[in-house]
């Protein structure tokens, strides 16, 4: 469920295919995102899963598998 919601935001944030997005890519060089990107990304999955993730450490996160963990701690 969060990588499908992950998938979906990030794709429409960077305008692709959210088929083409996988676990093992990296943000800021496979997908191009910078960290106003990445804000974005995880406030469009906090509305479409209705939780709240804490945006302190975002920049930390280099995968989109570092993105999908760091979700689900937020949804416990």
């Amino acid at each position: 469920m969060e990588f499908e919601a992950l998938k979906k935001v990030t794709a429409a944030v960077l305008g692709m295919d959210p088929d083409e997005i996988e676990m093992d890519m990296t943000f800021l060089t496979d997908l191009g995102a910078d960290s106003l990107d990445l804000y974005q990304i995880f406030m469009g999955v906090e509305e479409d899963l209705g939780i709240h993730i804490p945006t302190e450490g975002l920049d930390k996160l280099k995968t989109v598998k570092d993105a999908v963990e760091w979700i689900e701690k937020a949804n416990i």
